[in-house]
């Protein structure tokens, strides 16, 4: 017999494995709703973010495939079965002057028409505004809203809208303007029918260059975001656009990512509020994690900006990536916040699984940040994608639906190749 004290023993040994593999199935609930590359109509390669409509479909681009392989707009509809239906909306390049290489996601207006951006094609073949109208009898009409000609407005718009109360659309451009280093831009609905084109802010590398994240509002109708290169010392800025009188606009640098880049550089992704009012986002690189990163220093980070008297700002640093093998790092992508205060992201590298090259490491992850006493803040991966079957390099950021599930993109990877939609269960 079993001694009490051997049994005690065993009892509790099981008990914590089963905690330890209760754990690792939480963790490990991702499951794979559509991998792209599997019809010859179909779109490749999705680095865009996702979105739901009020039935519960989901909506994004690919930057290539579909039928003239310069991207298209797609929507998985889930079925009956748990699984999900695919349907390709719009492929791009109908015509010479159309858009084409959506890089960026979407965003619905109150009557469920659709609008992004595209970085090439348009009649001057520097990028494009457009919008998706559902027809009466089905499908969907597609109309080119803007095209832009680099210098006077912009060019290569590679993240997506934001839309006010008023319907105006709001967006920036990786290059062009006045100085070429990027532009703030509005779209307004004419009157007449058509739109009207506004350039709210040029950068000139001083204030920021090159934006790569969507714009976002605050309650009193001032925009904000980043531009991944350019400040007081070269490593990007956050800025804030707040609208002046006459329909000018003016800008301030909230932060300027510092010379030795310990508090990050190049934040590619889009920033969020919380309900205090304080501003979060990703850096690439920086930080004073340990990565092997190019040439680049650090593996990234996680900031927040914490507004202060006299219109100041200060940063602190919530996480620091590391290519450790055990963490992901290089998020590109904007955080989203949950009811608790938690922040949930993606890494486009990281992990120890091996994708491609031969290498562990590069697959990529999603994680979860939560805040702990004393203004620290803990990291827990999500999951850590493990092969390329599973889908690998995560670019964009991640959407809830209603009960806490995760949705996400992959660009590469999947059961044929091209990229993946993933759901995360809670």
């Amino acid at each position: 017999m079993l001694s009490r004290k051997f049994s005690f023993r065993l009892v509790a040994t099981i008990f914590a494995l089963a905690l330890l593999l209760a754990g690792t199935c939480a963790v490990a609930q991702e499951k794979v709703l559509h991998g792209f590359g599997n019809k010859s109509l179909g779109g490749l390669n999705p680095y865009s973010n996702l979105i739901f409509d009020a039935s519960g479909d989901l909506y994004g681009t690919t930057l290539a495939g579909g039928l003239h392989n310069v991207g298209t707009v797609f929507e998985l509809t889930p079925n009956a079965d748990g699984g999900w239906t695919g349907n390709v909306l719009y492929s791009f390049g109908e015509n010479a002057t159309d858009a084409s290489v959506p890089y960026a996601g979407l965003v619905f207006d109150g009557a469920g028409n659709l609008y992004g951006t595209t970085m090439g094609g348009g009649a001057y073949s520097f990028g494009a505004v457009f919008e998706l109208t559902p027809a009466s009898g089905g499908g969907w009409t597609e109309q080119v809203l803007h095209s832009f000609n680099r210098y006077g407005d912009g060019a290569y718009p590679v993240v997506g809208l934001a839309i006010d109360a008023a319907g105006n659309l709001f967006g920036a451009t990786s290059t062009g303007g006045y100085y070429d280093y990027g532009t703030a831009f509005e779209l307004s609905p004419a009157a007449g029918g058509g739109w009207t084109e506004t350039m709210v802010h040029a950068f000139n590398d001083g204030n920021g260059g090159y934006a790569v994240s969507a714009l976002i509002f605050d309650g009193a109708g001032n925009l904000y975001g980043s531009a991944r290169s350019g400040g007081l010392y070269g490593r990007g800025t956050v800025f804030e656009l707040s609208s002046a009188a006459g329909g000018k606009w003016t800008e301030q640098v909230l932060h300027a990512f510092s010379d030795d880049a310990k508090d990050g550089t190049g934040p590619y992704g889009s920033l969020i509020f919380d309900t205090a009012g304080n501003l979060y986002g990703t850096t690439y690189s920086g930080g004073l994690g340990t990565c092997n990163n190019g040439g680049l220093p650090g593996c990234g980070t996680v900031f927040e900006l914490i507004p202060a008297t006299g219109g100041k700002w200060t940063e602190k640093i919530l996480h620091n990536f590391d290519s450790n093998g055990s963490d992901g790092f290089n998020p590109n992508s904007s955080l989203i916040v949950d009811a608790a205060g938690n922040l949930y992201g993606t890494t486009f590298n990281g992990g120890s699984g091996v994708c491609a090259y031969g290498i562990a490491g590069y697959c990529g992850t999603v994680f979860e940040l939560t805040p702990l006493a004393h203004g620290a803040w803990a990291e827990k991966l999500l999951h850590a994608f493990v092969n390329a079957e599973d889908g690998w390099e995560p670019y964009a950021g991640l959407i809830f639906d209603g009960v806490g599930s995760l949705y996400g993109t992959t660009v590469n990877g999947g059961a044929y190749g091209y990229g993946t939609v993933f759901e995360i269960k809670p």
